[in-house]
Formats: structure tokens, sequence, C-alpha cells
């Protein structure tokens, strides 16, 4: 069976990357899968994966249907003040209904919501405050599959 690559900096040292906000030199390893089903069937899925040593938790959004290229070399970036979480939106459908964002305890986030109008989200204790979306985070929903 072949594995994806890994979108990882190697420092010469394997699979390894340095994260400028701590003094760990990552060894990050696959973790889990997060499935995300809609009607029963699966939609999409969020990859996570964990450095060895310092426990930290990095992710990358899989849509059926969508090959993006991203715009960065590496894990994507994570704020030790930030959790990953699965933002909702109950206004659109489908596929189109969630995305994978990075949020802080009390903070707002800015959300592209329909007919591209971008709104300002309240979040509280890492929940969205709002009643036509919400959240829930991936930490605790690792080799799990979540209806939305």
């Amino acid at each position: 069976m072949m594995m994806q690559g890994l979108n990882i900096t190697d420092n010469g040292g394997g699979n390894m990357s340095v994260d400028e906000e701590s003094s760990c030199k990552h060894e990050i390893v696959y973790f889990g899968v997060t499935n995300i089903n809609y009607e029963r069937r699966t939609i999409g899925s969020v990859d996570t994966w964990r450095c060895a040593k310092c426990k930290k938790i990095f992710c990358e959004e899989k849509q059926l249907g969508i090959d993006s290229i991203v715009d960065y070399i590496g894990m994507p970036k994570i704020s030790a003040d930030q959790k990953w979480a699965v933002l909702l939106c109950n206004l659109k459908k489908h596929k189109d209904k969630w995305k994978l964002v990075r949020i802080k305890k009390d903070d707002e986030i800015q959300h592209e919501c329909v007919d591209e109008k971008v709104i300002k989200l309240k979040i509280k204790d890492f929940k969205v405050d709002d009643d036509k979306h919400w959240n829930f985070l991936i930490e605790n929903s690792i080799n799990k599959a979540v209806e939305i």
C-alpha cells in the first residue's frame, strides 16, 4: 500500500520541523482521522498529526472532490493559545457546511457565510456563540465519525 507523502519540512533528521514558538524539533507522526459525515455519508475528513516529543497537534482538512494546493510548506501552523475545530454553518448544504479553523478560548473569527458575505462569530470557551453556526474540537473527535 502506498502512503500519501507527508507535508513536513525535513531538517536533516527525518520527519522533523522546527516550531518558532517552542524549542521543540517536532517529530511529527500520523495520529488519527476525524470523518465528517452528512446524512450518514462521509463528505470529508480531518487528518491529525502529532509531535512525538511535545504532543502538539497539527491538522489538515480533506474535502471529497476538492484537490486544492496550499500556499505553505510544512504542517499548518497553530499558536499555543489556539485549538483546531470544525466550524459548521447551518445555512449551507453538503460539503460547503464545514471548514477546519483555528480558534481561541474567547475570541472572534471571520466566516464566509451564504452569498460570500463575511461575518464575525464570537467564540466563548472554544464554542461558537451563534444559533446558525456551531463547532466541535478536533482533539475530542480523533478516530471518530461526526454526523453534521
